[in-house]
């Protein structure tokens, strides 16, 4: 197979072309074929590459939809491979190369180290396969784009598991921002303190030519996620720190101050943490008080503001079930000023929902929601999905942009080089 060249693909996909070349000259010896009745059916036959953990959770729960079938598994590891093919009745393959040849295979969902996604996605698309791919897409973003306009010419999905936008909490949020119920957005923050129990100092993650990065690795879920509130953004500040105590060049804090058209939000990710301390919060201030929402895949939630009687009700009816504590107001006639502006207010309030208990089943949810929402598009193209192939490109480009200007400041991030 001849190498992959993702500028002469993207150059030829986004211009007129009047030479009359096709994709498949591209590629000798390949021939791609568009089917548009490829996972149209009752059924979706999927083929799994990487035989990971979580590979291992996603897959079962993809098989709690009706009509999704896993009849294949590939991964380099035979003892892994083996073992979850074996637990799902499929076909275990050492080369993926060898699952994308199987024509009855209608979906790839790859969860493989990062610096594997393009090569492999890439080549699924070119065997005619949909694709589901866990985060990031690639570790570039020309890359990210090349495999978006690869599907777009054969008419194929690829779309990247950014399954945040899946979040009851997420659309709660979002429509409290669209809606105005708490006031204009004015700053937000994620603060990620997560564990390095089980990332080894030889761990692929440390290793930037596999990883990209914390920003690419694992800042795309939420640079994503506050785009879908806030709309684009662009990183105007990054730092990443390095770890002093260890011999081998590792970056495990990193942080970054997004603009949107809104206010800024500042993202930082450490992984320094023991696993019994991993936590995660984010929080968004608006002119009538803030939300705070609880782990990396939100469970909970807390409400802190002051609210006219009516805007109490709204806020119950969009959220559900929840605690709601009122306190005592601290000023007469309940008028206050706020930005030169009067608000007036019935009751100063702290509505909490969501549980950490929850979290597991959360987590299946999404994933459930995510893949039954890309089915439905690949049956009817019409269909307006939560998350597209955009999402995959703009995760990165933020990403990617926030690790270049991290890498511009020194080892103690003091001054840029």
């Amino acid at each position: 197979m001849n190498t992959f060249i993702p500028n002469k693909l993207y150059s030829f996909l986004n211009t007129d072309n009047s030479s009359g070349e096709t994709v498949n000259q591209l590629f000798p010896g390949q021939k791609v074929v568009a089917n548009l009745e490829k996972g149209r059916g009752d059924n979706l036959s999927i083929g799994i590459i990487g035989a990971g953990n979580f590979a291992a959770f996603a897959a079962n729960v993809f098989i709690t939809i009706i009509g999704i079938k896993i009849i294949a598994v590939a991964d380099v590891n035979e003892m892994a491979g083996n073992k979850l093919a074996e637990e799902l009745k499929a076909t275990y393959h050492l080369d993926y190369m060898d699952l994308l040849a199987d024509n009855s295979i209608d979906l790839v969902y790859i969860a493989t180290p990062p610096h594997l996604h393009f090569e492999m996605s890439k080549n699924a698309l070119l065997a005619g396969k949909h694709v589901i791919c866990e985060k990031p897409a690639a570790l570039k973003t020309l890359d990210v784009i090349t495999l978006q306009a690869l599907a777009k010419e054969f008419q194929l999905l690829y779309v990247v598991n950014l399954m945040q936008r899946y979040n009851p909490l997420y659309t709660m949020v979002q429509k409290i921002i669209q809606q105005k119920m708490m006031g204009n957005f004015l700053h937000g923050f994620f603060e990620n303190y997560a564990s390095d129990e089980n990332l080894q100092e030889q761990h692929w993650f440390w290793d930037e030519t596999k990883s990209g990065g914390i920003f690419i690795e694992h800042g795309v879920h939420f640079f994503d996620m506050f785009s879908g509130w806030l709309g684009h953004g662009k990183v105007i500040n990054a730092v990443e720190q390095k770890r002093k105590s260890c011999d081998t060049t590792i970056y495990d804090r990193v942080q970054a101050t997004v603009l949107y058209e809104a206010g800024t939000v500042n993202f930082y990710h450490g992984f320094d943490q023991p696993k019994i301390l991993d936590r995660q919060e984010m929080r968004l201030l608006f002119e009538r008080g803030e939300i705070t929402l609880y782990e990396w895949v939100p469970v909970s939630m807390k409400l802190h503001g002051l609210f006219t009687n009516e805007q109490l009700q709204a806020l119950q009816d969009l959220i559900g079930p929840c605690t709601i504590v009122k306190h005592p107001a601290e000023t007469s006639g309940k008028k206050v000023m706020g930005r030169f502006t009067e608000i007036i207010f019935d009751e100063q309030v702290t509505i909490q929902c969501g549980s950490n208990s929850e979290k597991q089943h959360r987590y299946q949810q999404l994933l459930k929601d995510m893949l039954q929402d890309q089915w439905n598009w690949i049956k009817d193209r019409s269909h307006q999905r939560i998350i597209n192939d955009t999402n995959a490109v703009e995760s990165v480009r933020m990403a990617e942009a926030a690790h270049a200007i991290g890498c511009s400041f020194n080892l103690k991030g003091e001054t840029p080089l």
